[in-house]
C-alpha cells in the first residue's frame, strides 16, 4: 500500500500548552484507511481533520462493532518527539479486532503511517511540563445494514489531541468507589477488548461515583462480585507488606500497556511482585491489619494515579494517610522520565519520531 498525504489549507491556531485540558482539542490532520472484502485494507491516507460522513444505518451506530486504542507522543528536552511502546498498543488493538470480528491490520505499516502523521502535525506536540499529544486509533464497522452480523466494510482512523493532566487532581491521590450494584464485564465476553461497549457499561456507576465525590469506580468481577478487577480507566495495584500485587488477567480485564510496564520495572528493581486473584475482602483485611501500604492505578492517560481513599459500602478506607506512596512515586517518576526522554530507553520502549 502507498500512503498519500493531503495538507490542510486552513491550519488551526495552536492552543496555549499551559491551559490544556484532556480530549477537547484536535490537530490539523488525521489518518484514514478503508477495508472491503474485495480489496482488504486499502487507500491509506493522511488528510485534513474532518467529520466522518455515515449512513444512518451504519452498523457501528446500531451494534457497536468497534475497537480503539490510546497512546501518546512526548516532547523531549531536546525538542524531539517520541512514542512509548506503540507496538504494544497496535498489537493489543489487533487482539481487540479478533474479539470483535474485525479484520486485522498490518501493525508495522500503521506505525509508519502514524509517524508520518506525527511529523506533519509535530508543532501540535506540547512542551509544557506533563503535557503530551494523545493518539486515538479507532476502527468502526461501516456497512449500512440493520441486522446482527459482522460488517464487511470498515474505516480505520487516527486522530490526535494535545492534552494536559487526565485528572484535575494531577499526581495527587484520588478517591475511588467500589460498586456491587453494577458490573462492567464477565469472563468470556468482551471485557478484555478495548471497545466502546465496555465504557458505555461503566457510565451509570461512574456517574453515581462522581455524584458521591469519587473520581473513579473500582469494578469487582461480574459473577461473584468479590474479586477486584480494574478501575474505569486504569488497572489497579496494591502494596501489601511491601509486595506489589495486581489482579491477574482473567479474560475480563484489559491487559494494560502501562500495567505491563509497571510489572516490568518493579521486577527490574527486584521488588516482590505478584499477579493473582485479589478479593475486596483481602483488601479490607489488609487495611484493618495495617498491612495495606499503597494503592495506585496505571494507564496511558494518567500514567500512575495514587489512590488515597476507597469507599466500599459504608466503609471508607484511607490509604497511606492520603499521601502519595513511595512505590507509586518511584514508578511515576521512572515512567515519565522514560516517556519524556529524561532517562535511558529502558527495554527499547521508546520509538523516536522526529
Amino acid at each position: 500500500m502507498r500512503l498519500t498525504t493531503t495538507r490542510t489549507e486552513r491550519p488551526k491556531a495552536k492552543p496555549d500548552d499551559r491551559k490544556l485540558g484532556f480530549g477537547n482539542l484536535f490537530t490539523d490532520h488525521m489518518f484514514n484507511m478503508d477495508y472491503t472484502q474485495e480489496k482488504g485494507w486499502h487507500n491509506p491516507r493522511i488528510e485534513p481533520y474532518a467529520p466522518l460522513v455515515l449512513d444512518p444505518a451504519t452498523m457501528v451506530l446500531h451494534y457497536g462493532q468497534a475497537v480503539f486504542e490510546g497512546l501518546k507522543a512526548y516532547r523531549t528536552p531536546q525538542g524531539g518527539i517520541q512514542l512509548f511502546r506503540p507496538q504494544a498498543n497496535l498489537k493489543r488493538m489487533n487482539r481487540s479486532c479478533r474479539i470483535l470480528c474485525i479484520p486485522e491490520f498490518d501493525e508495522g505499516f500503521v506505525l509508519e503511517a502514524l509517524k508520518d502523521l506525527l511529523r506533519l502535525d509535530k508543532d501540535w506536540v506540547p512542551s509544557a511540563p506533563e503535557t503530551s499529544l494523545y493518539i486515538r486509533p479507532t476502527i468502526i464497522a461501516t456497512d449500512p445494514f440493520l441486522g446482527v452480523r459482522a460488517s464487511t466494510s470498515y474505516r480505520f482512523f487516527i486522530i490526535l489531541s494535545p492534552v494536559g493532566a487526565y485528572y484535575p487532581e494531577g499526581f495527587n491521590p484520588v478517591k475511588i468507589w467500589v460498586t456491587r450494584e453494577h458490573v462492567r464485564a464477565v469472563r468470556g465476553g468482551i471485557g478484555e477488548a478495548k471497545t466502546p461497549g465496555n465504557y458505555a457499561a461503566s457510565l451509570l456507576a461512574g456517574q453515581k461515583a462522581h455524584d458521591a465525590g469519587y473520581t473513579q469506580v473500582l469494578w469487582l468481577d461480574g459473577v461473584e462480585q468479590r474479586l477486584v478487577e480494574e478501575v474505569g480507566s486504569m488497572n489497579i495495584f496494591f502494596v501489601i507488606d511491601g509486595e506489589v500485587i495486581t489482579p491477574e488477567l482473567n479474560g475480563s480485564i484489559l491487559p494494560g500497556v502501562t500495567r505491563d510496564s509497571v510489572l516490568s520495572l518493579a521486577r527490574h528493581w527486584n521488588l516482590r511482585v505478584r499477579e493473582c486473584k485479589v478479593s475486596i475482602d483481602d483488601v479490607v483485611a489488609a487495611h484493618a491489619d495495617g498491612r495495606l501500604q499503597e494503592i495506585f492505578g496505571s494507564g496511558t492517560a494518567a500514567v500512575i494515579s495514587p489512590v488515597g481513599e476507597i469507599r466500599y459500602g459504608d466503609r471508607c478506607l484511607s490509604v497511606g494517610d492520603g499521601a502519595v506512596g513511595p512505590i507509586a512515586r518511584r514508578l511515576y517518576t521512572a515512567l515519565t522520565d522514560i516517556q519524556y526522554g529524561r532517562a535511558e530507553n529502558h527495554a527499547g520502549w521508546v520509538v523516536p519520531v522526529a
